[in-house]
């Protein structure tokens, strides 16, 4: 009798034990990036942001959630290994290996509230089983070593996307005669960017595996047409609010940053929106591989399609992770790296999911926190080098590094666990 027969339904519930406690380490380690902006340049309280990333990483994780998770699982371990065909059960405790290591390196991060990537750390973890339980050639590293060149891109891609951002904010508006009546007149364009670039990551990304397959030119119009109704809603948000003489005598722009803050609220959603889609696939992607070869008694198949039981508990778990321990990494993205306001944060934010549709149009899997620090970073660096906290900087980077190796660290560990106990 397999072991896969034998201890099945065992197996599954560990492995769906692992994939909550790993989803609960996105929500609580990556959602606060998404949303850490937005708080860091108060334009909403922490428990408004929570509000809305439960409701739309939601959205986001179950609507376009599915195409990512391939890249995920198929292209990194080659499933048709002669050794893995025999023995689909060494697959099943890599992947569960995976997401229990994955889950246990973010728990640590964000107890020191630090920002890292939960696709590394799940990647690292994959090529770690992979290259100790079945054999280096396991690893497809050219594919690999795409993801890490990604890495590199992606901050330094939004950086500068955000730097301009910001520059064209600071022309345009602060830097005028009048940065109350331009901010009026010219944040309504932001607004139909957000609005176009968001749909658009929707529409590229999402809607296929509910039945609406668009093609491209499609989507653009459709894109367009969110754009600018979300233009229009945002001028009409907009006529309610007046200039604060008093408030501006304190700080020169307060009128526009309110402006800015209207806009932050809309980037805050589209953001965890996109991070819904794009970073629930790291938590469930293993669990849907070890669900499918369990559910067929032992199969490895190429292809599994994306059972939305799997996605349910994803998302269900980065909201419970955002609510119980998020505030740890929205402190260091919102305040620690750099000052924001909410002009500076809509910069971030609006380069930052740019990047991120760029990225998953070209299926290359970025990871949302490294855009969204490259992002502040650049944004910072608009004002000059002395608006970065370095030091807090400096560990940022180096956990990044860690990332990688911890993850693979810790798998193999647990693998040898799981291969012990089972057999």
């Amino acid at each position: 009798m397999s072991i896969i027969a034998e201890y099945g339904t065992i197996l599954l519930a560990l492995a769906c034990l692992f994939g909550f406690f790993m989803a609960w380490g996105v929500g609580a380690n990556d959602v606060a990036n998404a949303m850490g902006t937005s708080v860091g340049s108060q334009a909403l309280t922490i428990k408004q942001a929570i509000c809305i990333a439960i409701i739309l990483e939601f959205a986001g994780a179950y609507l376009a959630g599915g195409s990512v998770t391939d890249t995920i699982r198929k292209g990194i371990i080659d499933p048709h290994m002669p050794l893995l065909i025999e023995n689909p059960h060494l697959l099943v405790y890599g992947m569960m290996a995976a997401l229990l290591a994955a889950g246990t390196w973010l728990l640590v991060a964000t107890h020191y509230g630090w920002p890292v990537s939960t696709t590394h750390s799940i990647i690292g973890a994959i090529v770690g089983f992979a290259t100790v339980g079945i054999s280096t050639e396991a690893v497809n590293w050219s594919k690999v070593s795409s993801i890490v060149a990604s890495w590199v891109v992606s901050p330094v891609m939004s950086g500068t996307l955000s730097f301009m951002i910001f520059m064209s904010v600071q022309k345009l508006i602060l830097d005028t005669d009048n940065p109350f009546k331009n901010a009026k007149r010219y944040v309504p364009v932001y607004m139909f960017l957000v609005g176009f670039m968001i749909s658009m990551v929707t529409l590229v990304k999402g809607l296929k595996h509910i039945g609406l397959p668009l093609d491209n030119k499609q989507s653009i119009t459709l894109a367009l047409g969110i754009g600018l109704l979300v233009m229009i809603a945002g001028k009409i948000s907009l006529t309610r609010i007046k200039e604060d003489a008093q408030a501006d005598k304190a700080f020169h722009f307060s009128s526009v940053e309110k402006v800015f803050g209207v806009m932050m609220i809309f980037t805050a959603c589209s953001m965890a929106f996109a991070h819904g889609s794009n970073d629930v696939a790291n938590a469930v992607g293993p669990l849907a591989a070890v669900a499918s070869i369990i559910s067929s008694g032992g199969e490895v198949s190429g292809q599994t399609g994306m059972p939305s039981w799997v996605l349910l508990l994803g998302a269900a778990g980065i909201v419970v992770g955002l609510a119980t321990y998020g505030y740890r990494v929205m402190a260091t993205i919102g305040t620690h790296i750099t000052e924001l306001t909410p002009s500076r944060g809509f910069a971030a934010e609006l380069a930052a999911a740019s990047t991120v549709v760029l990225a998953s149009g070209t299926g290359l899997p970025v990871s949302t926190t490294h855009t969204l620090i490259g992002a502040v970073l650049g944004v910072g660096l608009a004002r000059g080098i002395g608006a970065l906290n370095l030091r807090v900087i400096g560990t940022i980077f180096m956990s990044w590094l860690i990332t990688l190796p911890a993850g693979a660290f810790l798998a193999i560990v647990y693998y040898h666990c799981l291969y012990f106990i089972f057999g």
